[in-house]
């Protein structure tokens, strides 16, 4: 029987208003957002040692670190917005890769824009 396992923290759909884009209607007020995030643990036990909260990474915690992120501050780009948050989320303890995709729901009324990105061990 199999006693460890891959683990990944996975976040999707989070939608907030941030303040983001270099057009002029994008510089005077925030426009929604959807970031999705998948946060690699790598090699876990299949039970955590315990039932304790304070020996996993906390999800609430992962949650309000993508919305103070996104929302700290007015950025031009959503490539240095992504950047952002990716080092920040491989800051966490025990996060060995992160995968985050930022969307702007509507910038144009056809399509959604969105930037992917990848970072460390997957």
């Amino acid at each position: 029987m199999a006693k460890a396992g891959t683990q990944i923290l996975t976040l999707t759909g989070l939608e907030f208003t941030a303040n983001l884009g270099i057009l002029d209607q994008e510089k005077t007020a925030p426009q929604p957002i959807r970031v999705d995030a998948e946060l690699s643990l790598g090699t876990q036990p299949l039970l955590p040692r315990d039932d304790d909260i304070l020996h996993v990474l906390d999800y609430r915690k992962v949650r309000r670190i993508i919305i103070d992120e996104c929302t700290a501050e007015h950025v031009n780009l959503l490539e240095t917005l992504i950047g952002k948050l990716a080092n920040r989320l491989m800051q966490l303890p025990g996060v060995l890769g992160v995968r985050v995709k930022i969307a702007k729901l509507e910038i144009f009324e056809d399509c959604e824009v969105a930037i992917r990105v990848e970072t460390g061990q997957w």
